[in-house]
């Protein structure tokens, strides 16, 4: 059972990564899923989405909850029975969640030099010219587009723009964790933001400030 990492964010707020290792046969083992979710990943063309769905459920469990306790809203936004938050996210052979008793956001990322050629669509890009080093503007780059999906996931409102709408506070590699907005429609929410690097992915995660 690959559990990679667990994080005790506060006494309300956990993370769990999983490294996707299995096979699918093997995550299907002891999962129960919906008639919904059953169809959903039958109709998967990729073998390591499908494992990166199951894996999800393994996650689940590990705070006693299963694939019934899940749902999503009109927005596409996960939610669990109860009155506790959750945000859910996989790339490549790594999946997560994040649970707590208040809106969440996280998100992993495969560090590719790629986002250098789109990061102009999600950031004023000018403000990271004075990083000379292309692998630390790489890995920059992907904390902050981790950041801003948090914040994406947790505030969940049609029309919120990454490069207009999500600001991320300037921070340093070294500092592993910063602070954002979300500003909307006379609506703004400030989040505190934390991430963590490992075997080439980033992950970030978003929690509500209480300065509101």
């Amino acid at each position: 059972m690959p559990l990679y990492k667990t994080i005790t964010v506060n006494a309300t707020t956990k993370v769990f990564i999983w490294k996707i290792e299995e096979s699918f046969k093997a995550l299907s083992e002891g999962i129960s899923l919906t008639e919904n979710c059953s169809n959903r990943v039958f109709n998967m063309k990729s073998d390591l989405h499908r494992r990166g769905f199951m894996s999800i459920r393994h996650l689940l469990a590990l705070e006693g909850y299963t694939d019934h306790d899940l749902y999503y809203d009109e927005n596409g936004k996960p939610h669990l029975t109860g009155n506790m938050h959750i945000s859910i996210t996989h790339s490549f052979n790594f999946s997560a969640i994040i649970i707590s008793d208040s809106e969440v956001g996280i998100d992993i990322e495969k560090q590719r030099n790629k986002i250098l050629k789109i990061a102009h669509k999600f950031t004023p890009i000018e403000e990271y010219r004075t990083i000379a080093n292309d692998d630390a503007l790489m890995r920059k780059l992907t904390i902050v587009w981790c950041a801003k999906e948090s914040l994406y996931k947790s505030f969940a409102e049609k029309g919120v723009s990454f490069l207009q709408n999500i600001y991320v506070e300037e921070f340093a590699l070294e500092d592993y964790k910063t602070t954002a907005t979300v500003t909307f429609k006379e609506k703004t929410v400030k989040y505190n933001v934390a991430y963590l690097e490992f075997e080439g992915f980033t992950c970030a995660f978003a929690l509500l400030s209480e300065n509101q």
